[in-house]
């Protein structure tokens, strides 16, 4: 742990926050060694962490699995989750202000569960998801009840163009009157990104205006693709 937060204390949080607010996502380098990748790799088939198994062909949502974690987290993705909440809170808070939408996050991502909880939102929405030859993720919002946190983020677990080829990370913004932007994205093994949930502000000419986005995962050419994904509201199941 003293890893993550030694980490987590040398981000240069100005720039992340000025990169969330012109383009809805940053990418924070090497959060992860390569050890505690391959650590959470290897945890994938430990059936005790895991409360649903997910295969996405059968949804229509993609070509993969993905598997969502139960209570308690593994340390350390608890302490992922709840270090970076705290940075993430203040631009939620800002986006919202700016969009005047009447809605304030709690400083701490435990008052944020307990919110979900009165909404009888329980269930852990932290996942692992892998990908094979032909794998891809449909674009699409995580959004499991009322209460929700507009901001989330991935892990990245795997040498992009060494484990495998193509599956690059896919965001679209879509702009009123206008056709979506498409944005692709390939970080690197043991980065993260964090990246708007459903939609982010823009400033026209008039003032602010919700740009709606959404996220997925472009097919894999070759090689395996996994990552971890931490959204930060519970589910209802």
């Amino acid at each position: 742990m003293e890893n993550i937060h030694s980490k987590l204390d040398t981000v240069n949080w100005e720039y992340f926050r000025e990169e969330m607010h012109n383009n809805g996502f940053a990418i924070i380098p090497n959060l992860l060694t390569d050890e505690q990748c391959e650590e959470i790799k290897n945890n994938y088939t430990n059936a005790d962490l895991y409360r649903k198994t997910v295969v996405m062909e059968r949804y229509r949502f993609g070509l993969g699995e993905y598997k969502y974690f139960n209570y308690p987290l593994p340390t350390l993705i608890q302490s992922i989750r709840t270090n970076i909440y705290a940075q993430l809170a203040p631009i939620a808070n800002a986006w919202f202000k700016v969009l005047n939408i009447d809605r304030i996050f709690p400083e701490t991502h435990l008052e944020l569960l307990q919110q979900c909880h009165e909404s009888n939102q329980l269930k852990a929405t932290v996942l692992i998801l892998k990908y094979g030859k032909g794998g891809y993720n449909t674009l699409h919002q995580d959004l499991y009840g009322d209460v929700y946190f507009p901001i989330q983020t991935v892990l990245f677990l795997n040498d992009p163009d060494q484990d495998f080829t193509g599956g690059e990370f896919v965001l679209t913004q879509q702009t009123p009157r206008a056709q979506s932007k498409a944005i692709v994205l390939k970080p690197k093994k043991g980065d993260m990104l964090a990246f708007t949930t459903n939609f982010r502000p823009v400033k026209g000419s008039r003032g602010y205006y919700r740009a709606n986005m959404k996220h997925g995962v472009s097919e894999i050419h070759s090689g395996e693709r996994h990552t971890l994904g931490i959204i930060f509201h519970d589910a209802l199941s």
